[in-house]
C-alpha cells in the first residue's frame, strides 16, 4: 500500500495535481509491481515562506537516510 505525499510551492492548477498523481502512481504500481488501486498520492501547498521550517526542516533534514533522490539545493543558513 504504497502512499506518496509530495509538497510543493502553490501556484499548480487542480489539474495538473491530478496528471501528477496520476504518473505517480502509475510509475510507482509499475516499478514496485502493485496494483495501482494500492497507490494514494496527497499533493499538499506550502508558502514559500515556510518551507524550510514546514519541509526541509521536518522532513528532509530528518529524514535524508530514508531519501534516494536527494534535493539538490540547500536551506542551510
Amino acid at each position: 500500500m504504497p502512499h506518496v505525499e509530495i509538497k510543493c510551492f502553490a501556484g499548480r492548477t487542480e489539474e495538473q495535481k491530478h496528471i501528477c498523481a496520476k504518473k505517480i502512481a502509475e510509475v510507482i504500481s509499475d516499478t514496485l509491481g502493485c496494483k495501482i488501486s494500492s497507490v494514494s498520492v496527497a499533493i499538499k501547498d506550502i508558502d514559500e515562506d515556510n518551507w524550510k521550517a514546514e519541509v526541509w526542516d521536518k522532513d528532509i533534514v530528518t529524514n535524508r537516510e530514508y531519501m534516494y533522490k536527494k534535493p539538490g539545493y540547500s536551506c542551510d543558513e
